[in-house]
């Protein structure tokens, strides 16, 4: 019943997404079951010592997952006491794993245009059974991957954009990012072409699916509804194949490379930080480690003593 409302305030307060809200149930309830099944079924019966006696049952839990339950854990009984359900939150002395600072993968700028032309030259490699329709998609993708790019989206946030979004005159988007929090992302010139080629494209596939009504931005080829994360993601490897990436390539590599490359190349940090939509600085700053090559570059061809 608390896990029950608990998951209730993050879906409406919170505006969790289903994903999140299912890890949640499956976090928490699992460590209910564990104390249910050793006796203690009243949630404030629940102590610190069986928390650690379920954390330390789970048979070889990775640092990110424990640090993902603890997380999960900590905010479940952190509610509880605020609501008033408990008087003290078991989970405050734990300690959470020390997860290693994982870099993220990021393509260099050849690399870039590589994977930003791929649509194109796909299609001239092996050419669409359907010519019209192939080209429009061609279109699209260009489109798409574009805007990844040159805005630093997350891949949800290009996938919720709406044709109200988009201010071609002011090269800019309005996208809405974690926790509801609306902000713009610019484009540059070559994605701004590439939106203004998609928008008449994008009539004329809507047009072929009777689906004048639609408002999403990019949409899909079979129905011309939205497209998904997951077929974002489909395009996104695709033309990494096409362009001979042989890493894994994801729509989060565009933005990891985004930020990346606005560093390379002077921008302030935080500036990439308001750009990216980060709330805090110090997540923008795994960015800094990334281009410590360009510094050394810097230094190499400086400093007299190098």
């Amino acid at each position: 019943m608390h896990l029950d409302s608990y998951l209730d305030h993050l879906a409406d307060a919170r505006r969790v997404s289903a994903h999140t809200l299912r890890a949640y149930r499956n976090d928490i309830g699992a460590l209910l079951r564990f104390c249910a099944e050793a006796g203690t079924v009243q949630v404030d019966e629940i102590d610190t010592l069986m928390i650690r006696e379920y954390l330390a049952s789970l048979e070889d839990p990775s640092k990110a997952t424990l640090s993902r339950k603890q997380s999960a854990l900590r905010g479940f009984f952190g509610w509880l006491v605020r609501v008033g359900h408990l008087s003290r939150d078991p989970t405050t002395s734990l300690r959470s794993p020390r997860k290693p600072r994982k870099l993220p993968a990021v393509l260099d700028e050849a690399e870039i245009v590589r994977l930003l032309g791929a649509p194109h030259r796909a299609a001239k490699e092996q050419p669409p059974t359907d010519a019209a329709l192939g080209e429009l998609l061609v279109v699209r993708d260009t489109a798409l991957l574009e805007v990844l790019y040159s805005g630093g989206l997350r891949v949800a946030e290009c996938s919720g954009l709406d044709l109200t979004d988009v201010e071609l005159a002011e090269g800019s988007v309005r996208v809405l990012g974690k926790g509801n929090k609306e902000r713009l992302a610019l484009l540059g010139t070559p994605a701004q072409r590439a939106v203004k080629a998609w928008m008449g494209a994008r009539r004329t596939l809507l047009t072929m699916r009777r689906r004048r009504a639609e408002m999403a931005l990019f949409v899909n080829a079979r129905d011309g509804g939205r497209l998904t994360t997951r077929s974002i993601a489909r395009v996104v490897k695709a033309a990494a194949r096409t362009a001979g990436l042989a890493r894994d390539v994801s729509p989060h590599t565009l933005r990891h490379s985004f930020a990346t490359h606005l560093l390379d190349n002077g921008a302030d940090l935080r500036v990439v930080q308001e750009l990216l939509g980060h709330e805090s600085l110090s997540t923008t700053q795994i960015y800094t480690h990334v281009s410590i090559g360009r510094l050394k570059d810097v230094y190499l061809a400086t400093h007299p003593r190098a």
